[in-house]
């Protein structure tokens, strides 16, 4: 399966609103890289999981998920040699503190739900790991109690630093200094204890300008009384980061000591998360586990597209059992594309593990490909046209295609000359079919309908229209095919009366009046028109055998051509008014029939005949029977 197959059928966004579902960013980035499965055993697995997860949230009223983070980018910095910092420790703390209660949670409901229990023996518990961050780390740092020699470097700075505030205290209040004084307060600049001394008498106090005020009328000066003091609160305070780094640097080689048995928590939760989020999602629509196969058979019953809001009609669906190709016909905006999208997103659904918004009795298939050509892909920067582009997509299916092959084609063979298209589609399809794929098609070509018919593996379905209201009724009928409606839909979209009058002429009898059109040529052309039209209409004669292309049958030429280059033809009893174009000749007349043959017989019926002759020998009752007429 490819990327474009899951944007087509919205997969994506599909994956987003399971997200919702999630309570931790590790289901989140979990259903992010789920993709469709192509074995039957894992779609299985994934399918059975939701079920057990349904009792679980049934039978419980809170799953112990929430709070749990994702610790994966604190891994990383562990794996490539970083010590981490207190706050990343807590959140480790946090993490091991919920998998032992998601894992104590999960055993209890064996029960329940055997699989889903059975993944929770392999989550380990890293008590000690918990409890050694729980006593070195309180309030997002280290802790005094972390270490005895952190305990007594933190005693001394205290101690330090009290007898820096007191020296400094004695220097504001001493009357000596008072004048050279800015504002009586202690205040700090990197690091050190400082006093906020006036500019204009910064060289009468002994001690060293550490900073000055933005307006250049303070300098804040550390006294000579105090220097020796504060060298020494630096240096504890050096000590002190040490001390802090080795206890963070013990704390990461613990962690480090069970990160094989961290990561698989990390799986193991995530999963967790995924399949309770899948679950909920599935009881907000109230989705079904379909009955699964891997034979190719679809039966949607109720089946409803996910992506679309309001009031949905339920789509009832089949392929696979007496056909392998469908061949869905109807009118535009009539609902064939979004069937096709329906299909293919509750198949990818399904293989992902998802519930259904369907009925219980849906059978879906597990197919190891899935492909669609829908919408337009045309391409400017490669010159493709919208033809071209198909084509380009269905060789390319057409390559990887095997016997589990899905495949959802939307106006195949569209976008060029209707016989080519029709002609190459039908090729295209029979190609499908003998490699072994399910094949659902949309179409308005009356030919591929027909080949369907004929042919013993493909079937054809509708989408119905009402055509008293002019509505799509969006609803499938299988077995029947449905006509394109154009003019019922033009009618509703505002063509005139009139239009819509010849459109439906033209498409009986075929009789287009060019009148206008051989006004506005020049009289040559005119006449080697009218030469080449003679020319090619003069080998017409009553009783010449012609085949009727639009019926793909034969008839008797009955009138020769008239000005409209129309001829009447015998065909199945009745004389019907056939353009010269829609025909091509098969027998002349003088091959069917003996010289000398009476070929107005042809036209008259066995009654009329025996009136005639009657009347010729002078029959009473023939003239009685015209009397009475």
């Amino acid at each position: 399966m490819n990327k474009d197959t899951f944007e087509k059928l919205q997969l994506n966004e599909l994956k987003e609103i399971i997200k919702t579902y999630c309570a931790t960013s590790l289901g989140k980035d979990l259903v992010d890289k789920l993709y469709p499965s192509g074995n039957i055993d894992v779609v299985k697995r994934r399918l059975n999981e939701n079920e057990e997860a349904r009792s679980i949230i049934q039978s419980s009223n809170h799953i112990p998920l929430e709070g749990l983070s994702n610790v994966n980018s604190i891994i990383d910095k562990i794996e490539k040699g970083m010590v981490i910092y207190p706050d990343e420790l807590i959140r480790m703390e946090d993490f091991c503190r919920g998998c032992k209660k998601i894992k104590s949670f999960m055993i209890d409901k064996e029960f329940y739900s055997p699989t889903l229990s059975s993944y929770a023996s392999n989550i380990t518990e890293c008590e000690n790991i918990e409890s050694e961050i729980k006593y070195c780390i309180k309030g997002n740092k280290v802790d005094s109690q972390a270490s005895k020699e952190l305990k007594k470097i933190r005693r001394n700075i205290v101690l330090t630093e009290s007898k820096i505030k007191e020296r400094l205290n004695k220097f504001l209040t001493s009357s000596t200094n008072k004048k050279y004084i800015q504002e009586f307060i202690i205040s700090k600049r990197d690091d050190r204890y400082v006093i906020p001394v006036k500019s204009s008498y910064k060289n009468e106090i002994s001690g060293i300008v550490l900073d000055t005020s933005s307006k250049g009328n303070t300098v804040f000066v550390e006294p000579n009384s105090v220097s020796k003091l504060s060298l020494e609160l630096i240096s504890l305070k050096s000590e002190e980061s040490v001390e802090e780094y080795k206890i963070l640097s013990y704390l990461t080689e613990l962690i480090f000591g069970k990160i094989t048995q961290i990561k698989l928590n990390i799986e193991i939760i995530a999963e967790y998360d995924m399949v309770f989020a899948k679950t909920k999602y599935s009881q907000n629509i109230n989705g079904v586990t379909p009955k699964i196969n891997d034979i190719g058979y679809i039966k949607i019953i109720n089946g409803k597209h996910p992506l679309l809001k309001g009031d949905v009609v339920p789509l009832d669906f089949e392929v696979g059992k007496n056909c392998r190709s469908l061949i869905i016909t109807g009118p535009n905006a009539g609902g064939k594309t979004i069937t096709l999208k329906t299909v293919g997103l509750l198949t990818l659904m399904v293989q992902c593990g998802f519930d259904i918004c369907a009925s219980e009795d849906t059978h879906m298939s597990v197919f190891e490909n899935i492909f669609v050509d829908i919408g337009d892909n045309q391409s400017i920067e490669n010159a493709l046209s919208t033809f071209s582009s198909h084509i380009k997509n269905i060789a390319q299916i057409m390559d990887l295609s095997n016997k589990s092959t899905l495949i959802l084609c939307d106006e195949i063979g569209s976008g060029t000359e209707p016989n080519e298209g029709s002609g190459l589609a039908i090729a295209i399809l029979e190609e499908f079919y003998k490699t072994g794929c399910i094949t659902i098609a949309s179409t308005h070509y009356g030919e591929i309908k027909k080949f369907a018919s004929l042919h013993p593996e493909f079937e054809n379905a509708g989408m119905m229209f009402d055509k008293n209201t002019l509505e799509p009724i969006y609803r499938l009928t299988i077995g029947t095919s449905e006509d394109s409606n154009a003019l019922f839909i033009s009618k509703k979209m505002g063509i005139k009366d009139k239009v819509l009058k010849r459109a439906k002429e033209y498409i009986n009898d075929k009789n287009y009046n060019l009148d206008i059109v051989k006004k506005s040529k020049k009289s040559s052309s005119k006449e080697t028109d009218t030469k080449d039209t003679l020319s090619e209409i003069s080998i017409y004669d009553v009783g010449d055998r012609v085949k009727l292309l639009d019926k793909d049958d034969f008839g008797i030429i009955y009138k020769e051509v008239d000005k409209f280059n129309n001829v009447q033809v015998l065909y199945d009893g009745e004389f019907i008014e056939v353009n010269v174009k829609r025909i091509r000749p098969n027998l002349k007349a003088e091959q069917l029939y003996p010289k000398g043959y009476d070929i107005d017989s042809l036209f008259t019926s066995y009654k009329e005949r025996k009136l005639e002759k009657d009347i010729k020998r002078g029959s009473k009752k023939a003239l009685k029977m015209i009397f009475k007429k």
